[in-house]
């Protein structure tokens, strides 16, 4: 599977040379030009690493990362202009993974990435759950159903890691949200039923008689059913 990448960069002649050497490397990518776009483009698809520029339109680079942190650990480099030392910091404290310095080799940021790549989706080291016909892996954040890769957004992960790793248990709807994202969290609606339903249009044969995202009525969900 090919790995994808968000660019939050609003320099046309820096994105555009990005998105090229990324093509070369054989990366899927999008482009968010600000920073409310690329929280949307987030929330709406998953991706493998962000590159992420500090001065962007809208809310900045900071106030992004600080969001995708709420909800996802997914690798992120930020792309600065800025040389001082507490920016870097701060960007590291809010949970960046690497730094790059305008203006940067191309070349030197695709190693960058490659080296992102191997620490964090190391296959080796991943842990790998089969659960029927279903294959989740955990370090490289992907799932497949019967050998396919299915296409999760973060959100629809975070919720579906949760509730594997508790099957046979019974979570309400509340326990789901605290355990995916954090008690203090409030980035989704508290009822997660839409999301629910998403993952088992991707993951049920026949999402109307489900075996793997059962409904217990008046409690919540559990990952298995009675099938565990």
């Amino acid at each position: 599977m090919n790995r994808k990448v968000l660019v939050v960069e609003d320099q046309r002649e820096i994105s555009s040379i990005i998105i090229k050497y990324l093509e070369n490397e054989g990366y899927d990518y999008q482009l968010a030009e600000d920073g409310l776009s690329a929280l949307d483009t987030f929330s709406d698809d998953f991706f493998h690493l962000v590159l992420l520029d500090v001065m962007i339109p809208g809310i900045d680079g900071f106030q992004v990362l600080s969001e995708i942190r709420k909800v996802s650990n997914v690798p992120v480099i930020m792309l600065t202009a800025r040389e001082l030392e507490p920016d870097r910091i701060k960007g590291f404290d809010l949970g960046a993974d690497d730094y790059v310095i305008k203006p940067f080799s191309p070349k030197e940021l695709m190693r960058r990435i490659k080296s992102l790549f191997k620490r964090v989706y190391n296959e080796n080291s991943s842990q790998i759950i089969e659960l029927g016909d279903l294959k989740l892996n955990m370090g490289s954040m992907t799932l497949e159903k019967r050998g396919q890769t299915v296409e999760l957004t973060s959100v629809e992960f975070r919720l579906l890691k949760v509730l594997v790793e508790n099957r046979g248990i019974v979570l309400s709807r509340e326990q789901i949200i605290n355990l995916a994202f954090g008690i203090d969290y409030e980035g989704i609606d508290r009822n997660i039923d839409s999301y629910i339903r998403r993952l088992r249009a991707k993951l049920e044969d026949d999402p109307g008689k489900p075996k793997y995202l059962v409904t217990k009525y008046g409690a919540g969900y559990v990952f298995g059913g009675d099938q565990q």
